[in-house]
């Protein structure tokens, strides 16, 4: 990893101070190489926002068809089978999308709307169980149960079973240190994952419900319907990437925001004019998702250098997020941010592939932040104790102390 500006800059997200905070890597990528080559691990890499944004609309280049992931295990022509649409391209992904929205529907994740008010309540009641000040761990206690509850009560997830299910799909985005794939634990977990969902879409096949498991059994477009391991892929495209991403977005939000008590004070004093701002710049600022894999079609030639066709390349959605070249003073925190830069973050990718999950990773928040602002007037984030996920792509806290106090009135 580069230190010193007059030391070439090597980009190895697998590196644990590297995931720890990566913005100033990225920034001298974007300053010194924005089409980088780590010869190491034999990926390519782009930084600036215009490229990525590029990328991630033209995937005539810059192909799905091998996964999004850096993780060896899971780069390769059979990604869908794990990844669903995210893993192809046109026209196989315009199908599969096309028929799973019409299950995953925008009216299904409005009508989510009680279920997360429920849950939120619940866990806030759990944690907050006396009046003044009160210790918790955000992410143990609410923001690492709470989105995939919700995503189990969607594809109609037993309650008995979802803390299970809540284990096994965090041991899948772990890495350990000096590992470059899945460790054992997370291969198993996956396995163990379809093993569960091809028994719930075997069970709704015999008695369909009205959740989305059944409703994707039943999508159909012109006589098209999804097979069934169609359906498992897009299951478990679910818990990995509307999981994991929305639990680091709702700690990511309170770990900025209890960094900055000026902004804190705005937001806890007007909820309905910030908190929609507040989950909007931290998804600029930090966002959960930071990497995609992309696979060269073609050879892409920019900035005086070449990445030959067959190549692996990484497109950084963290860096993009920061670039001075679109968002000012990008290294600052500021829920006062211009609408028009918030509009230019690529925190949910772009074209084709912008992700169906969007909608519902924005409601979760801000009925959850809503309603923290609305039970609490203060919240103080105890950085020292703070443990982050070890990840090539995700960022975010597996534990998050807070103290927050309770509202008198």
């Amino acid at each position: 990893m580069g230190r010193e500006n007059d030391v070439r800059v090597v980009f190895d997200p697998y590196d644990y101070a590297t995931q720890d905070d990566p913005y100033p890597i990225y920034r001298r990528l974007r300053d010194e190489e924005p089409l980088h080559h780590n010869a190491e691990h034999d990926f390519w890499v782009l930084s600036r926002h215009a490229d990525v944004a590029a990328a991630l609309r033209d995937d005539a280049t810059y192909s799905n068809r091998m996964g999004v992931s850096l993780d060896a295990s899971a780069w390769h022509p059979e990604a869908h089978r794990v990844m669903s649409f995210l893993a192809l391209d046109a026209p196989e992904q315009t199908r599969v999308r096309s028929l799973v929205s019409r299950a995953f529907t925008p009216r299904r994740v409005r009508e989510l709307i009680p279920q997360v008010q429920g849950l939120t309540d619940r866990y806030l009641d759990e944690a907050l169980g006396h009046d003044g000040s009160v210790d918790l761990d955000w992410i143990a206690q609410l923001a690492g149960k709470l989105p995939m509850d919700v995503i189990s009560e969607m594809m109609g997830v037993p309650e008995a079973d979802r803390d299970e299910v809540r284990r096994l799909s965090d041991l899948l985005v772990h890495r350990e240190d000096g590992l470059y794939d899945v460790p054992p634990a997370g291969m198993e977990a996956a396995m163990s994952l379809f093993g569960y969902y091809t028994d719930l879409l075997a069970e709704r096949r015999r008695q369909p419900t009205d959740d989305l498991t059944s409703a994707l059994l039943a999508a159909e477009v012109d006589g098209d319907k999804l097979d069934d391991s169609e359906i498992i892929a897009f299951l478990f495209l679910m818990v990995v990437a509307g999981n994991e991403t929305t639990t680091k977005l709702l700690g990511n939000a309170v770990h900025h925001l209890a960094a900055h008590p000026d902004q804190l004070a705005t937001v806890f004093a007007e909820p309905d004019s910030f908190v929609v701002p507040w989950i909007e710049e931290t998804l600029r600022h930090d966002t959960s998702s930071q990497i995609l894999a992309r696979h060269l079609r073609a050879d892409v030639e920019l900035h005086g250098c070449t990445a030959p066709a067959g190549a692996k390349l990484l497109v950084l959605l963290g860096s993009a997020n920061r670039d001075e070249r679109v968002f000012s003073h990008p290294t600052a925190y500021d829920v006062h941010r211009d609408k028009k830069e918030l509009g230019q973050i690529l925190s949910f990718g772009g074209g084709r592939h912008f992700c169906l999950g969007a909608n519902l990773a924005r409601l979760e928040a801000r009925i959850v932040l809503e309603e923290l602002v609305r039970r609490v007037d203060h919240v103080e984030v105890d950085t020292r104790r703070a443990v982050r996920v070890h990840s090539t792509n995700v960022r975010g806290f597996a534990e998050l102390p807070i103290r927050v106090r309770r509202r008198t009135s």
